[in-house]
């Protein structure tokens, strides 16, 4: 796992691969579960048995499923210390390429694309994340995903009145 000790430490490692998540595999369970709580239960996603004869050869992961496991991949790449907030300011260039089957094991690469100071204490990082499969030569997605990064502030300043943070918790 990579360390940055501050948001500011992000500006000079531009370009550079900050590694690899684990593996995980995305099995049926999972699938059927975001079926469940997206209300997308297309027979390619929950019916493994009418999807061993369609297009994909078996039932496939919701490419939205592949997307949000990209939170907890990254967590597992990089870490940013020195912050109180983290968030998601968008993506840019989602590309599916290639569907997940069911039990396969994916991962995601990740470099620093891009990482800018913004106003207020933020940092902004562009993270460009290729997620693979396992044995595959393509990849599931890729994303340049974007991030912002709020500086813990010692004494409070430059937060909004009454968000100031003491001993790991907020009011």
């Amino acid at each position: 796992m990579r360390i940055f000790s501050t948001p500011e430490e992000l500006l000079a490692a531009v370009g550079q691969r900050l590694g690899a998540s684990d593996y995980r595999q995305v099995d049926q369970r999972q699938i059927t579960l975001f079926a469940e709580l997206t209300g997308d239960r297309q027979w390619i996603h929950t019916d493994p048995g009418r999807a061993s004869d369609g297009s994909f050869g078996s039932a496939i992961a919701h490419g939205f499923l592949a997307l949000a496991l990209l939170t907890s991949m990254l967590a597992e790449i990089f870490q940013v210390n020195g912050v109180d907030l983290v968030l998601n300011k968008g993506l840019d260039r989602l590309r599916f390429s290639q569907p997940v089957p069911a039990g396969a094991k994916i991962r995601a690469v990740a470099d620093l694309a891009a990482a800018a100071s913004r106003p207020r204490g933020f940092t902004e990082a562009t993270i460009a994340v290729t997620v693979e499969i396992d044995g595959t030569p393509r990849p599931a997605y890729t994303v340049q995903h974007r991030l912002l990064f709020h500086r813990t502030a010692a004494t409070g300043e430059g937060q909004p009145r009454g968000t100031e943070r003491t001993g790991g918790e907020s009011r």
